[in-house]
């Protein structure tokens, strides 16, 4: 099961099948183990004073991240006042979509924010251009920056490595398989 979009159905019959496999042949850790294995990391690193840095595809990836945040958030697991710097133009629009489409997502996050939209938390700060983005390295304080590419070959994300990996007081946080 996973968050935000509906689940797919199983197919019952079909003459031919083709599948992206490229994770197939491993045995994963189940989702909902993930975001307490995730406010563990941010609660360590908030404590030493510094910054979760987290490279995420723009499309799902990154709205997989801010929904698991706003529910850690609202479950007082992780501080509800903590800076999230999304840095990806693409994944922007994206949660742009996701924020406007509500009745598109799962009957699970329905229930979970019949009053809120996970997508419109005030502490999510949508960083549009790259003067923007190269201002995030002087925020002084503990925060969470999701930036593209989820693999770091690319976009804003090489940036912020570039800028943050050397401080032991960080943490990388590569997500998913």
């Amino acid at each position: 099961r996973l968050p935000i979009i509906k689940d797919p159905y199983q197919i019952k019959k079909a003459d031919y099948l083709l599948c992206e496999s490229t994770y197939g042949n491993r045995t994963h850790d189940p989702i909902d183990e993930g975001i307490p294995a995730l406010a563990r990391v941010i609660n360590r690193t908030i404590k030493r004073g510094g910054k979760i840095i987290i490279p995420a595809f723009a499309l799902e990836r990154s709205q997989e991240l801010i929904y698991s945040l706003h529910l850690l958030a609202n479950e007082k697991k992780i501080p509800n006042n903590l800076p999230i710097f999304l840095d990806s133009p693409l994944a922007n629009a994206i949660t742009d979509i996701f924020r406007r489409h509500m009745e598109l997502f799962d009957e699970e996050i329905k229930a979970n924010f019949k009053n809120a939209n996970p997508f419109a938390m005030r502490q999510l700060k949508q960083v549009a251009s790259v003067d923007d983005s190269k201002k995030i390295n002087n925020f002084i304080g503990p925060c969470i920056i999701i930036s593209a590419s989820g693999m770091c070959e690319a976009g804003r994300i090489r940036h912020h490595l570039k800028n943050h990996i050397e401080d032991p007081k960080n943490t990388i946080v590569i997500v998913g398989y």
